[in-house]
């Protein structure tokens, strides 16, 4: 695409007062941003029915082009880059939906763009449970070829992403403000490895801070570049349930998490469920509603379970299969195992330390599957 044609599209939204719907109209009636600007500049008749206050920036758009290449030159000595509607990288997913953004402004490894993906929302202040969840459902997505969409906050989304980098697959994080502001900071570290290893994506321009009215915006990207939307963990008026909403107004798949039934943080995912969304236990239940165009999980050999690890004695692998997925009192391990507190004290903090029980608040103890 020219350099010149980019640069209209991208000062058409720098324009005061234009709105993603007004831009979808005006380019729907002229066809691109430079025939907008053309139309314009010839005078009332050829840009009737325009709002009056529109019509100053249409017809001089000269100034908005001088800041539109200032922010492409600055994208570029970034290793960041824009793309249009128009242009061949731009998802074909996304194009279906009523609103997609006029241009995405993105860091990374642009492939994953025309990869298959699913997205995974959830509450912030996610439990132990709801993090575990994301980040095994995401990891296993990732692990059958599929590219795991989320928000990179703080939470469900965190986890999804983590969840996915851990086997070295792919992800993409949906920003709801500039590609060089950290939102939130405490995920720096993670916004970093995205960048590397995945992709950044966002239609707001260099700077554009996270004012909070943006995130729903976001949303309909994340459940735009997404053949479904897995909901983990969220609670009846939140977030996940208005992208969960978008999503199938787009006709893409949603799909739910259960929890536990007295957890207000399950309360949105439950009431997805009994509108009709579908169960999600493992990420073959993701694979098999997607179709297999999604991806394949990889071969398990037959009778392997959760006990076949490396790196723990025979005593340590026999008390683990003693240990329920289910939280158990230590005390409770200890008569049905008959080894001494001491002991028991021993094996579970190797266990631990391997990633195979979680210590739980109560002096409880659960299995975690890996």
């Amino acid at each position: 695409m020219p350099k010149n044609s980019l640069i209209d599209w991208i000062a058409l939204g720098l324009m005061p007062g234009l709105g993603n719907r007004t831009i979808q109209q005006l380019l729907e009636r002229f066809g691109d941003p430079g025939s907008v600007f053309a139309a314009c500049k010839k005078g009332s008749k050829s840009c009737k029915g325009i709002k009056a206050k529109l019509l100053p920036s249409l017809s001089s758009p000269e100034s908005f082009q001088n800041q539109a290449k200032s922010l492409l030159q600055r994208l570029h000595s970034g290793g960041a880059m824009a793309l249009c509607l128009a242009d061949s990288d731009y998802p074909e997913l996304l194009k279906t939906i009523v609103d997609p953004p006029h241009v995405l402004y993105v860091q990374g490894n642009l492939e994953l763009l025309h990869s298959s993906c699913v997205a995974m929302v959830g509450s912030r202040a996610a439990t132990a449970y709801g993090k575990r969840a994301a980040f095994t459902l995401a990891r296993d997505l990732a692990e059958a070829g599929v590219t795991v969409v989320s928000g990179l906050a703080i939470g469900v989304d965190s986890e999804a992403h983590r969840g996915a980098l851990s086997v070295h697959g792919a992800t993409i994080g949906v920003l709801g403000c500039g590609l060089d502001v950290t939102y939130p900071r405490q995920n720096a570290r993670l916004y970093e490895k995205i960048r590397r290893e995945g992709l950044l994506l966002t239609e707001y321009c260099l700077g554009t801070k996270p004012d909070g009215f943006r995130f729903p915006a976001r949303n309909r990207i994340i459940a735009g570049l997404s053949h479904g939307v897995v909901v983990v963990e969220a609670a009846k008026k939140s977030g996940s349930l208005i992208t969960a909403e978008m999503a199938l107004d787009e006709g893409r798949e949603v799909f739910a998490v259960p929890g536990q039934i007295d957890s207000f943080k399950s309360s949105g995912t439950h009431w997805l469920l009994q509108q009709g969304a579908k169960l999600v236990q493992s990420a073959e239940d993701v694979l098999d509603e997607c179709g297999g165009g999604l991806g394949v999980l990889p071969a398990v050999p037959i009778g392997s379970t959760v006990l076949s690890v490396t790196g723990i004695d025979s005593e340590s692998a026999e008390l683990l299969r003693k240990i329920d997925v289910y939280p158990s009192a230590r005390n409770e391990l200890i008569a049905r195992s008959g080894l001494s507190s001491a002991k028991i004290a021993e094996l579970l903090l190797l266990l631990e330390l391997e990633g195979l029980v979680e210590m739980l608040p109560g002096d409880e103890v659960r299995r975690v599957r890996k």
